[in-house]
């Protein structure tokens, strides 16, 4: 290149542009297009809500399964049949949220609700359920449910209420909030057949006091306490604590018990 004024390339260049210029200036490189690094557009989801689903139904919860994962920040994460069955799944899988029927074989859909929260605390609970009584709404959420769902409304309400459960937000059937309102509660009568002394030692059970402890509040022997608890079990269908505890709830037992 002595004595020229400008430089050329002998040929083009595969994989870069090169400039004509001056002996006075830099050779100017261009790279090629298909050194840009592409940028991944997949969507994240990462932030999925998780969702266990609860039916003693495959049918129904085929059906549930996909208006869920119809919307995107959803994720079906497992399933189950039964209340046991969705005490296990909770524990193993600590979802976000579990769609809860409320009547299933193996065990109250609403005993297991204090169970599964004290297993996974952050995990919200929605009831979907036929009963359209207002009690059965409000027992639901005195266990601790968050939102509440008829299944004739489901495919309208249930995405609602998963959304407002993640949020720490109730959702309850606009029908049956209506109804509660219009109808305060009265108290019932002892609960399946328990008599007076059964309520009263269900209640301190429910409290956490111990046989010895509610023998001497009673006036009880402790073998009587323990009759009487056998015979509670045996009528109300619980046998663990937190079951008891969960039952009182449910009946309004400890609403009103100034040592709690």
């Amino acid at each position: 290149m002595h004595g020229s004024d400008y430089a050329f390339t002998d040929g083009p260049t595969p994989n870069a542009t090169v400039s004509v210029t001056t002996r006075r200036q830099c050779l100017r490189v261009i790279p090629p297009r298909d050194t840009v690094p592409l940028i991944d557009t997949a969507p994240d989801t990462s932030a999925r809500t998780t969702i266990v689903l609860a039916d003693d139904h495959t049918i129904v919860r085929s059906a549930l399964r996909a208006l869920l994962e119809g919307e995107a920040e959803f994720e079906v994460v497992a399933e189950a049949s039964d209340a046991e069955e969705a005490v296990r799944k909770v524990l193993a899988y600590k979802p976000a949220v579990i769609v809860l029927d409320l009547s299933m074989p193996g065990g109250s859909s609403l005993a297991a609700i204090p169970r599964m929260l004290s297993a996974s605390a952050h995990t919200a609970v929605v009831v979907l359920t036929m009963e359209d009584e207002p009690r059965f709404a409000r027992e639901a959420l005195r266990a601790g449910a968050l939102g509440f769902v008829l299944k004739e409304a489901a495919d309208t309400e249930l995405v609602q209420a998963v959304r407002a459960a993640v949020s720490g937000l109730r959702y309850l059937n606009p029908q049956l909030g209506g109804l509660i309102a219009a109808a305060p509660e009265t108290p019932a009568g002892p609960p399946d057949n328990l008599t007076d002394r059964e309520v009263e030692v269900l209640t301190l059970v429910a409290l956490g006091h111990t046989n010895a402890e509610i023998s001497e509040q009673l006036y009880l022997s402790v073998r009587t306490v323990e009759s009487h608890r056998a015979h509670i079990q045996q009528k109300a269908g619980r046998t663990t604590r937190a079951e008891l505890v969960a039952y009182a709830r449910e009946h309004g037992l400890l609403e009103h018990r100034s040592d709690q």
